[in-house]
């Protein structure tokens, strides 16, 4: 595919307004437009986008070849149906729906109608995430901390939706294996929501996870640590380091020696390599790094460690 790929971004809030700018500046893009409800909020970003400004979906179905959308959850099956059923490619940001029953259809949808579908886990973009995959071969106790401030935004959601599902995403990803059981706590402090909590998830292959995300925390900690036969990694998301430990025999040694040393991730702006990818996966036909069914299954078990919350 050589020619432009024709794209709007659906809901220009807070996010959508990154995902329309960056859109904006991709040679290989032709952005067509975006969309929102609220018209006013949509002319603004337009003005800086340079672009089209559209109150609802409907006069860009037959416009564009792939959409972000960047609407509340609940609406994320509502607002991706009409696209999918076209064919239209969709990146869906996370999660990929409230209940695994819209998240179920989505998949449904995109599938029965050859449309590519990529989920919008943004940190698998994250370099020293990629860097720290590279190294992972087979994980046996894996501990992550998502912790920050509170702020106002996406609070109509709990902190296992907003902060959580990433890690748990993340560490899916790393282990390869089916969950065979989830146990998890959590509070509500300045919301409706969970606001900090706590999982430990269990694997077949018997590596174990424990993950804890807090919106109400007095500062911003972002960290994984994954312990495998013979080393240790530790990935600082924020510093974009990682440290490992890893253990080399010594002739006559009892035990064998620690060797340690720092790897230095040169930093990307994880959203760029994300639509970056997704435009690139919607010219060429290639699978997404993050596919419905792999949002699906986040979902799943960001459910089920709620579930759990509340039991």
């Amino acid at each position: 595919m050589t020619d432009r790929l024709r794209v709007a971004v659906v809901g220009v809030g807070y996010l959508g307004r990154f995902h329309a700018l960056i859109y904006s500046r991709m040679p290989e893009v032709e952005f067509v437009g975006v969309v929102d409800t609220d018209l006013e909020r949509a002319r603004s970003v337009a003005a800086e986008a340079g672009c089209p400004a559209f109150g609802s979906h409907a006069p860009v179905l037959d416009r564009v070849d792939a959409v972000s959308i960047v609407v509340p959850t609940t609406a994320h099956l509502e607002a991706a149906a009409p696209f999918l059923s076209r064919g239209i490619h969709v990146l869906l940001e996370k999660p990929i729906a409230a209940s695994v029953a819209d998240g179920a259809e989505i998949v449904r949808l995109a599938g029965a109608h050859g449309a590519l579908l990529q989920i919008g886990h943004v940190e698998r973009f994250n370099a020293g995430v990629m860097a720290l995959a590279e190294r992972i071969t087979a994980p046996r106790y894996i501990e992550a901390q998502r912790m920050g401030e509170f702020v106002e935004r996406a609070t109509d959601v709990d902190v296992v939706s907003d902060l959580m599902i990433h890690d748990i995403d993340i560490i899916l990803s790393l282990v390869g294996a089916e969950i065979t059981g989830v146990a998890a706590v959590g509070a509500s402090v300045l919301t409706d929501h969970v606001d900090i909590a706590s999982a430990r998830l269990e694997f077949g292959n018997d590596a174990v996870a424990n993950v804890v995300a807090s919106r109400v925390s007095d500062r911003k900690t972002r960290r994984i640590r994954v312990f495998q036969p013979g080393m240790y990694l530790s990935l600082d998301f924020i510093e974009q380091t990682i440290d490992i430990a890893r253990t080399r025999a010594v002739e006559g040694a009892a035990r064998p020696e620690i060797v340690r040393e720092r790897i230095r991730v040169e930093p990307v702006k994880p959203l760029d390599v994300e639509l970056a990818e997704f435009v690139a996966s919607a010219r060429g036909g290639r699978p997404p790094l993050v596919d419905g069914r792999v949002g699906l299954k986040a979902l799943e078990v960001a459910l089920e460690v709620h579930a759990r919350i509340g039991a």
